[in-house]
């Protein structure tokens, strides 16, 4: 039974590598933006999850909505990504949007590793 839990976290580390290693649609036509790109939960808090992306990525502005955390990520005028962040017992839900003719800075693929990386 212990050993049960002590591979849980492992399961986990594998599931989100394996999101953050799955390509991107076939085109912004392939694309809902009215559906996350992803949708993840993290032991991690909020605050660190920002701190890792602000550092990872250049063009991420982060804000404050009552308690979930928000970073656009991109130009400010054209925004690639909209990441919410929101607290949860366990430590943190991630929503990853993308709008539709959103430019491709920074490319899918990255922003999925960056995801992946600060989240586990």
């Amino acid at each position: 039974m212990k050993r049960t839990f002590l591979l849980a976290p492992a399961v986990v580390a594998i599931a989100i590598a394996t999101l953050a290693a799955c390509g991107s649609s076939s085109g912004p036509a392939a694309r809902d933006a009215s559906q996350p790109m992803i949708y993840v939960s993290s032991q991690r808090a909020p605050a660190y999850i920002a701190h890792c992306l602000e550092s990872r990525l250049s063009r991420a502005h982060v804000s404050r909505v009552g308690s979930a955390t928000e970073i656009a990520v991109g130009s400010s005028s054209n925004n690639s990504y909209f990441v919410t962040l929101t607290p949860s017992n366990a430590g943190s839900v991630i929503k990853v949007v993308r709008p539709v003719d959103a430019p491709d800075d920074p490319p899918e693929e990255e922003m999925r590793f960056d995801i992946a990386r600060c989240v586990t």
